[in-house]
């Protein structure tokens, strides 16, 4: 085994309380690709910026390698000092570093170098911050959530970026299908220590749930022996006139253990309050039209929402999918065409910017609209510091400000808020950034379960995979145009649909080279064949019927799959589809490159005739 160029081992931390940091640790060796997991507040970023150099453990063993190159990527970048991105970026660079590097990253990370730090949103930061610590390709690069704020072509460049970096990785992210792709080690953190696995991300959740388990039936043993000590020291051999020291001593270690062990955190508790139901149409947008500077954000679109619809909006960032979901809704008004709203609407909204927020309001204040200390939740009155701790606060956060609560915390303060509205109509504007598993589940199956209709802009693509019956997404991702398209089912579902239709397209090109290709040349088949054989004749004349039919059996499976509800009340029903619908494409392609080479044949024989 090849010695760690970095570890951390026994490390220890508290800021007051209980301990953040009870003995954790971290091994890092060459090539490593290693995920850090664990609930919001666990102590993830701590650690990691304890591995970086920017925070002293109060106990433990940091062995770093002398020769070793770190680059730990910022939250908050500071550009001090640099007038450009280029200029930032590159200040980076150890000598001896490929400059190239920089441009490259910038522009397949969407930035040109020239833009001015002062003037940076919050995610192109981030991305600026990405291409300064992935430039020079340390041997250890750390990302603390670098996909946040990134759109899914990005974030798929990214992860094809990180798979043939030479840097060992350590990585804390929300997004699953990123893990799962990029990570080959998982290192679970959980009430202040570290535990190991030597898999990727997509065993993590199995082996968390084996381990909770074991330690759930240890807890059970250790009770029960408890039980058999106590009843030996009350009814056991009387005729000493000491009772055995060392096993009374046995007895209060087990007591101490027992008393002081600390389950893992627990998981949120929550449930959104609905209103009363909404009319059977929520939206109808006819041909809507919205441009920006001569340039089509939205061209001529038209879609109704129905009550139970949960929709995905997917794209490039700059595509407009916040442009087009605030249309929808009302909030915006198209240059042309026209949205009507249903009847009966209560609107619950999640903005990704988080600009509800009022960052010296305290958590009472903000969850009661400062009415008190109570609040109807589901038509119960609940007390405040009852109802956050089903988000995991503490009780004594009811008074903290909220400038003071990390970016999971401010996302759970949101949802919690939210949750607690009666609607009908959920609008949730890139939903998952910033939350840790655990309430990425428990939003999953509010949005799944929830009865009235959901419109989400999002680029996790496990969380659409899970949650949405249909996705909207631009007619051309890479160069968008302002026309949109809805597909059937989740992101995945998605991409298999613009398959089939890219190779269709393919099919149909194939098809017209061949035919302009085809010109009369001298007839070399003629000089050995002078007819079509018979199995050839029927061939040609059975082709076209065939081709008809299976020309129809597409069509009414493409009508089918048309429909959004299909995936909701089928998915097995609807997957069958999809793969009927590609085995008829492969038999229609054959069968007409088949008809094809003996019409050329027969025109061959006929004109050497």
């Amino acid at each position: 085994m090849a010695p760690p160029i970095l570890k951390l081992d026994d490390i220890r931390l508290s800021f007051g309380g209980t301990p953040l940091l009870a003995g954790a640790g971290l091994q890092v060796e060459l090539g490593d690709r290693i995920c850090l997991v664990g609930r919001n507040g666990s102590g993830k970023s701590t650690l990691m910026k304890i591995a970086a150099g920017l925070v002293e453990p109060q106990s433990g063993e940091v062995f770093r390698h002398p020769a070793s190159t770190i680059r730990y990527l910022e939250q908050a970048p500071d550009f001090a000092g640099h007038t450009t991105v280029q200029a930032y970026a590159e200040a980076g660079l150890a000598p001896g570093d490929d400059a190239y590097r920089v441009t490259y990253l910038l522009e397949h990370l969407g930035l040109t170098g020239e833009e001015d730090p002062a003037r940076l949103s919050g995610g192109e930061a981030r991305r600026a911050a990405l291409a300064r610590v992935m430039a020079p390709e340390p041997d250890i690069l750390m990302l603390d959530e670098p996909t946040n704020h990134l759109d899914l072509p990005t974030i798929e460049w990214l992860e094809e970026e990180l798979r043939k970096t030479r840097s060992a990785l350590v990585l804390i992210s929300h997004d699953r299908r990123f893990l799962e792709k990029v990570s080959t080690a998982t290192v679970w953190l959980d009430r202040g220590v570290s535990r190991r696995l030597d898999r990727g991300f997509g065993h993590f959740e199995s082996w968390r749930d084996e381990v909770l388990e074991a330690e759930e039936l240890e807890q059970h043993k250790l009770g029960k022996a408890i039980e058999r000590e106590e009843h030996w020291l009350r009814y056991g051999v009387t005729a000493r006139r000491k009772r055995n020291v060392r096993r009374l001593g046995e007895l209060q270690t087990m007591r101490s253990a027992y008393r002081g062990h600390q389950g893992p955190q627990g998981s949120v508790q929550a449930k959104v309050s609905e209103a009363q139901e909404s009319g059977k149409l929520v939206i109808e947008a006819e041909a809507i039209t919205k441009s920006y500077e001569g340039r089509a954000i939205v061209s001529s679109f038209s879609m109704r929402v129905h009550r139970g619809d949960r929709i995905g909006l997917v794209g490039p960032n700059g595509a407009g999918k916040t442009t087009l979901l605030k249309m929808l809704i009302g909030e915006l008004e198209p240059d042309s065409g026209t949205v009507g709203l249903g009847t009966n609407l209560d609107i619950a909204t999640l903005d990704q910017k988080r600009e509800d927020l009022n960052p010296e309001d305290t958590l009472s204040h903000y969850l009661t609209d400062g009415r008190g200390e109570t609040l109807l939740v589901n038509g119960e009155q609940r007390h405040v510091a009852g109802y956050m701790k089903d988000f995991l606060f503490q009780p004594e956060q009811i008074r903290t400000p909220i400038k003071n609560l990390s970016g999971g915390e401010r996302a759970r303060l949101m949802l919690a808020r939210i949750m607690a509205k009666p609607s009908n109509l959920l609008i949730l504007d890139e939903p998952t950034n910033d939350l840790d598993l655990e309430t990425l589940d428990l939003l999953q199956e509010i949005v799944s379960g929830y009865n009235g209709t959901v419109i989400l802009v999002s680029h996790d693509r496990d969380f659409l995979d899970r949650t949405v019956t249909s996705t909207l997404a631009p007619a051309s991702p890479e160069t968008p145009d302002g026309r949109w398209i809805e597909y059937a089912g989740g992101y995945s579902d998605m991409l298999t649909q613009r398959k089939g239709a890219q190779d269709e397209r393919r099919r149909l090109g194939k098809q017209e080279k061949s035919r302009s290709d085809a010109t009369p040349t001298a007839p070399e088949a003629g000089k050995n064949k002078s007819k079509l054989s018979f199995k050839q004749k029927f061939a040609l004349e059975n082709l076209p019927q065939e081709m008809a039919k299976a020309e129809a059996d597409i069509a009414a499976r493409e009508q089918k799959m048309a429909d959004p509800a299909l995936f909701t009340k089928d998915p097995t029903g609807f997957n069958r589809l999809a793969k009927e619908l590609e085995k008829l494409r492969e038999d229609l392609t054959r069968m007409e490159e088949e008809w094809l080479e003996l019409e050329m044949l027969r025109e061959e024989i006929e004109g050497a005739g």
